[in-house]
């Protein structure tokens, strides 16, 4: 075991259900993993309900009902409706896609406290197309049958190369929509957004005046509007504290079970995550290797053992360090201070010279036969 078992483990907070990696859109910067397609089974039913009363049990508050697509399950009501009763504060983090205002009644009738509607683009156009499917109607029409039945409006908007030079409008759409909450998320890359990095990575020019655009807009709607700004990894010179610290904050179920500590951590090799059908959630947080791999400092290597600054980063996303150095033991090279930085440098200018090119490389949409072809 490459980390150091606490005796005091802090109970996990944050529940993330993600419960179907059925979508039926095809967003080309989705976290789902590249081999979504081979995962067939899902928990059911009675499973996601154990799963719930677990992890309440143990002290988790928040609840977010995530996918793929979370409303294609049929029983989302009444996981819902048991949330509800357990005491949770639960979110529904949904493309929108296929919702009615009865059932916006319905889950608001069982408990739901919480909705968030992701929009691609705010131009019909290039929202359908990195979609995949035409839904920019559908969406705004669910973003104001939200508010109308008295939830806050949350509206999610990732940033990339493909819509970042949008910003103005991307805040007035939110204005237009009576948004009280606008999270701008710039691309985290990992799942098919890693795949499509070159394509989907702005350039620094770009971040810089959009995080200015929107920063601007923040004091103007402040009291009316809060804007949450995700900032890039690439563009900065720490990197963030992965999930709050490995295994201290965050639970993430997989649909078929598979507890991670992040929800890119099935990609780490030899993590060996455990089930829910072969263990209770106590267990799989207080005593499974998986959880216990990152807990602690002992699995750090310099520059981040001697670093005063591990105890705010926590040596950074074990899962970029992966994808970029071969390594999840490395220091994030989202740091300035990583010996392998340069393959950030190195993505970004990749990135640019695809912008620049006459033969760009098409994007890769995740669906279930380019998930099969890549595996």
């Amino acid at each position: 075991m490459a980390g150091s078992v606490n005796d005091r483990i802090s109970p996990p907070r944050w529940l993330l259900a993600e419960l179907t990696y059925s979508c039926p859109l095809q967003c080309p910067y989705c976290a789902n993993p590249i081999d979504f397609a081979r995962i067939k089974s899902e928990l059911n039913t009675e499973d996601w309900l154990r799963v719930l009363s677990e992890a309440r049990a143990m002290g988790a508050v928040q609840l977010g009902f995530s996918g793929g697509e979370p409303l294609v399950r049929p029983d989302l009501t009444e996981l819902v409706k048991h949330a509800r009763q357990l005491g949770y504060f639960s979110n529904l983090i949904t493309s929108g896609y296929g919702m009615t205002e009865a059932k916006i009644v319905e889950l608001k009738e069982a408990g739901l406290d919480h909705i968030q509607v992701s929009i691609q683009s705010p131009e019909k156009t290039l929202n359908d197309e990195l979609a995949g499917t035409e839904s920019y109607d559908h969406k705004k029409e669910v973003a104001r049958l939200v508010k109308k039945n008295g939830y806050p409006m949350v509206l999610c908007v990732v940033i990339h190369r493909k819509n970042i030079h949008q910003m103005h409008d991307i805040l007035a759409m939110a204005s237009d929509l009576g948004a009280d909450y606008l999270e701008l998320a710039n691309t985290q890359y990992y799942g098919w957004a890693h795949l499509n990095r070159d394509q989907l990575l702005p350039t620094k020019e770009q971040f810089v005046e959009a995080e200015s655009i929107a920063q601007a807009y923040k004091e103007k709607v402040k009291g009316k509007m809060k804007i949450y700004y995700v900032v890039p990894d690439f563009y900065e010179d720490r990197p963030k504290a992965c999930m709050n610290g490995w295994g201290t904050t965050f639970l993430t179920i997989a649909p078929d079970g598979t507890a991670l500590p992040c929800h890119s951590a099935r990609e780490l090799p030899g993590l060996d995550c455990p089930n829910v059908k072969d263990m209770s959630v106590h267990d799989i947080w207080h005593h499974s290797a998986a959880f216990n791999h990152f807990r602690g400092f002992e699995w750090m290597k310099e520059p981040c053992r001697s670093c005063p600054e591990k105890t705010k980063d926590f040596g950074g996303c074990h899962c970029q360090a992966y994808l970029l150095t071969g390594d999840m033991h490395n220091t994030d090279p989202a740091c300035s201070l990583s010996p392998d930085r340069q393959r950030v440098y190195d993505a970004i200018f990749q990135a640019r010279h695809d912008a620049e090119s006459a033969n760009a490389k098409p994007l890769i949409f995740r669906n279930p036969k380019n998930s099969k072809a890549l595996t």
